[in-house]
């Protein structure tokens, strides 16, 4: 008996031991390493980049590597695209908008998956609107308080736990950490499109005890349905944050059905984790005219080499429907094993504009955020825009680092979009 205990603790050792070690979180900068960062503009092979026209094959290069080593592959385009006009009202809050409600499908049939926006768009003083395009976390009727607006209804809205028809018109209150000022927007000629981000793909916590309900395979339900069934010996499976993305492009796709809004002049946001969904929705489609990434943190915009708040082996464990399982090789040490890191992502949505917005909650390290920043710079200064402005770190609320086409700016209070992140928005992507 003593020998079958001793042999049981030596295979239970091997087995730990065989198993790659998680790094714990690091919140001491005393203890970030030493990490080398990639040259945006040095292809893999080693050759410099000596001209503009060889950005797009760069480009490329860089979106196959988060395809292939993070992100997972990009979902393919739809099938075709259905849209239908479900409902739209002439002076909705307080006659200042057009109130619309749309579905688009993706199957000629208007079978399988479909995706429900709400438009408010300016009914005066905006021959084109600007669309300000982006996922919500509970539903639309969430930002105003209209009894028109769609509740959503299904299985998929148990991933957020609420009561949703207890929070009609809750991103209006000021005294939440996220609101929508749609009054500012509309009167600064932009118009918002919006879609719930589970009724794209569920999102449970890692803790999740219902087996219907965990990540996997509940999260690649929703518009999962339309990309066939997932082989698990892949290791760049379509993600969660790739679909996010993906809806997001879906959402301009409805712009440019619309004839009063401008969609060349389109604006893709989102905060926390659909802010590294709007970021991947710009760096992967050009359509989008500028990006604005709100704490978005690890797996965003901040360096996972620095390995400092946030990192590799929380994302893969806490998040495991965000990012394909190649990322999870990373975990044991990124600033050694990582061979790219976030500022190339960032980097792919140069020339077009790009605001990363930082948060002061040492878990989203936004002074790697800046960091990341300022190794993209170079991108877009080569292709004879201005970079980020030369300056050091900047203190909360300071918008020195803001340029006109790449900037970083950062504050305290809470996590979520604030009427102040609002208006950098507006201020930095309705300029010229």
């Amino acid at each position: 008996m003593k020998n079958k205990i001793a042999l049981a603790l030596l295979c239970l050792a091997t087995t730990v031991s065989a198993a790659p070690a998680r790094r714990p979180v690091n919140y001491d900068p005393a203890k970030i390493g030493p990490y080398t960062l990639e040259d945006p503009l040095t292809f893999l092979s080693g050759k410099k980049m000596t001209s503009p026209e060889q950005w797009r094959a760069r480009r490329r290069e860089i979106l196959d590597i988060f395809a292939r080593e993070m992100y997972g592959q990009e979902p393919p385009a739809p099938e075709c695209i259905k849209i239908e006009l479900i409902e739209e009202k002439e002076g909705a809050l307080a006659g200042f908008a057009v109130r619309s409600q749309y579905r688009m499908w993706f199957k000629a049939d208007k079978s399988g998956p479909c995706l429900d926006f709400l438009v408010l768009r300016p009914r005066f003083g905006a021959e084109k609107a600007r669309p300000v395009i982006f996922l919500n976390y509970g539903g639309n009727h969430k930002l105003i308080p209209d009894r028109e607006v769609i509740i959503p209804e299904g299985m998929w809205s148990h991933a957020q736990g609420h009561q949703v028809s207890k929070q009609r018109g809750t991103q209006c209150d000021p005294n939440r950490k996220t609101v929508l000022p749609v009054g500012m927007l509309l009167s600064s000629g932009f118009a918002v499109i919006s879609c719930c981000y589970c009724q794209v793909s569920p999102d449970p916590l890692h803790t999740e005890g219902d087996p219907r309900f965990r990540q996997e395979p509940f999260a690649y339900t929703g518009v999962f349905e339309l990309w066939g069934k997932r082989d698990e010996s892949r290791t760049d499976n379509i993600t969660s944050l790739g679909a996010w993305a993906w809806a997001l492009c879906r959402g301009l796709d409805l712009a440019e059905n619309i004839p009063q809004l401008d969609a060349k002049h389109a604006v893709v946001t989102g905060y926390s984790r659909l802010g590294k969904a709007a970021l991947l929705a710009a760096a992967r489609d050009e359509r989008f005219d500028a990006c604005v990434a709100i704490q978005c943190g690890g797996g965003g915009a901040a360096l996972a080499k620095r390995d400092f708040g946030e990192n590799i082996a929380t994302e893969t464990r806490m998040f495991r429907h965000w990012y394909c399982k190649a990322y999870d090789k990373y975990a044991v040490n990124p600033a050694k094993l990582l061979t790219f890191d976030q500022h190339l992502l960032l980097a792919a949505v140069a020339p077009r504009k790009l605001l990363v917005a930082g948060f002061d909650d040492p878990w989203f390290d936004t002074e790697g955020e800046f960091l990341a920043c300022r190794a993209a710079s170079p991108a877009w200064e080569f292709l004879g825009r201005p970079g980020l402005p030369q300056v050091s770190f900047p203190a909360d609320f300071d918008t020195s680092a803001v340029g006109p086409f790449l900037g970083y700016y950062r504050r305290s209070q809470g996590h979520g979009i604030a009427s102040f992140d609002w208006l950098r928005l507006i201020r930095f992507a309705g300029e010229e």
